[in-house]
């Protein structure tokens, strides 16, 4: 039993076009059985950083690969797992619109192939659980005012050494999918495919910022806070507010986090959410111990992976929607019969490739739309030459973003050496390029310094997805969305947006941001009437 752990950067819509291939490695490979269970674990806000620096028994022996996901949020990102297509595709737009409740999964064609099929938990892939704060929030992230969103990013510890099950619902649903793979070890007969969803390391709400509170609460207990060598936790390097790409200081503003932070409160912050981590791959090591013990884990693929990561105070933010790497890389690891073990993998690839890669486990034909790729050429014994792979998979993926705490549609461009990020209609917003070989941090933005290659990249970028029209696709959104909850509230309009989770700084100048609104939606008027001119 061997172990692949593939590294993921969370990313909106990986755009590579399907592979048209149909169960082809599958039958290649022969190491496992004809039709093996699959059991896919999906936490919340796990950096796949995280994970390449922890050292806990779950993660030995494992085989890695630099593997981007496609949204940093997270209805933006599971609706393009569970489909197998690009954001944009599916319109996914933020955490409020995700897939249509009939769309056909990977999970509904495994059924209809025999699969015993089981969820758990969290699935946030036709619509989060998320406030109406912050709906209105992202439908108005054009409106030209700053406001406080958030939180400001605090620690919570239980001070009991013994408090083991911090979150107690993650918890729970775990103990649930043990019983029910308790259940599922006496049919012979039937392979089965079981998803546990995880909220865990996601911060924790936080009820003291009002009634549409968010989550910025890092909450453990000194049993999981005893794990992590606080001594060796980095403090990250911030650049002076004034030299912020001006997206970036939306964020950091909207994030609550462009006040003053000491060194113990970041250091604390991070030493929080590692411990949140940790707890989380406790998780996940109960359901490989039962799969153990029940005799299951030979002839089963287990596959874990996060939505997106969390920045734990990375570039003065915490939280996600960001293409930073805290943000986007996250880990997928890949473990059964078959699996290479000690390797690592310097292709990138993409959450969107769990698609065919579930389907192909179990030998299902893929369906020719797919976006992503099967990873079993990559994860399977008998392909141990990475050359293979590099002709079926192009050297990058395309992620993006269209939610909230960001005043722009992001699209990010990531090659091994190379990641750019493009915003809007590509014009209104400067592009930013990194060398993320020589420059890990992402602090210094060589967009101008390198206009070749930037212009490369976003032709590249445009030759994948026309991303100014997708921009002004989520633009039109957003701003009829926000009339239509305007005109159901009615005469409650005012009162109801200025108690909303920017109600600190609404209620100081409400006239100010209510008219601010007033001339955006002035401004898309004015546009529509030129237009039918």
């Amino acid at each position: 039993m061997l172990l692949l752990c593939v590294w993921v950067v969370a990313a909106s819509a990986l755009a590579v076009p399907a592979p048209g291939t149909s169960g082809k490695w599958r039958g290649a490979a022969q190491a496992w059985p004809e039709e093996p269970n699959v059991v896919l674990v999906v936490s919340d806000s796990f950096g796949g950083r995280e994970k390449e620096e922890s050292d806990f028994d779950v993660w030995r022996d494992t085989a890695s690969i630099s593997c981007l996901s496609h949204a940093p949020e997270d209805l933006a990102h599971n609706p393009a797992m569970w489909s197998g297509l690009f954001t944009h595709l599916t319109e996914s737009w933020n955490n409020f619109k995700g897939l249509d409740p009939n769309y056909t999964t990977w999970m509904d064609i495994m059924e209809k192939h025999g699969y015993r099929t089981q969820k758990f938990g969290k699935l946030d892939y036709t619509s989060g659980h998320h406030s109406i704060s912050n709906r209105v929030e992202a439908w108005t992230r054009d409106v030209a005012f700053l406001l406080r969103q958030e939180g400001r990013p605090m620690v919570n510890l239980i001070p009991k050494k013994t408090k083991v099950r911090v979150m107690e619902e993650d918890w729970k649903t775990t103990d649930r999918a043990v019983n029910w793979l308790r259940k599922a070890a006496t049919n012979h007969t039937q392979p089965f495919v079981l998803y546990l969803g995880l909220n865990l390391p996601h911060p924790y709400p936080s009820p003291s910022s009002g009634e549409n509170f968010g989550s910025s609460t890092f909450h453990t207990s000194r049993y999981w806070l005893k794990k992590v060598s606080y001594d060796a936790i980095r403090i990250p390097e911030w650049l002076p507010l004034s030299e912020m790409h001006p997206t970036d200081y939306y964020s950091s503003y909207t994030k609550n986090c462009t006040g003053k932070f000491t060194e113990k409160e970041i250091k604390n912050i991070r030493a929080f959410y590692y411990a949140m981590c940790a707890e989380t791959d406790a998780m996940l090591g109960e359901i490989i111990l039962a799969l153990h013990q029940l005799g299951l884990l030979e002839k089963t693929v287990v596959i874990y992976t996060s939505d997106h990561g969390e920045l734990a105070m990375e570039h003065r933010q915490f939280y996600k929607m960001s293409m930073y790497e805290a943000s986007a890389h996250v880990p997928l690891l890949i473990m059964g019969p078959g699996i290479q073990a000690n390797l690592q993998v310097s292709n990138v690839v993409s959450l969107v490739d769990i698609y065919p890669t579930m389907l192909d486990i179990a030998g299902i034909p893929l369906p020719q739309n797919l976006s992503g790729y099967s990873l079993l050429p990559l994860s399977s014994e008998i392909f141990k030459n990475e050359n293979k792979f590099k002709n079926l998979h192009p050297p990058w993926i395309l992620s993006e973003f269209h939610g909230c705490n960001v005043n722009a549609s992001t699209y990010m461009l990531r090659t091994n050496q190379w990641k750019y990020i493009a915003y809007s209609d590509g014009a209104s917003v400067l592009p930013q390029l990194f060398d993320v070989s020589s420059d890990p941090d992402e602090l210094t933005n060589i967009a101008t310094k390198f206009p070749e290659i930037a212009y490369s990249l976003d032709q590249k970028l445009r030759s994948i997805i026309n991303y100014p029209e997708v921009s002004a696709s989520v633009h039109q959104y957003n701003k009829e969305q926000f009339i239509k909850w305007k005109q159901s509230l009615g005469q409650n309009y005012s009162n109801v947006i200025a108690n909303l989770r920017w109600h600190q700084d609404w209620l100081k100048e409400p006239r100010k941001y209510e008219s601010a609104i007033d001339q955006w939606l002035k401004t898309n008027s004015n546009q529509k009437k030129n237009e039918q001119k």
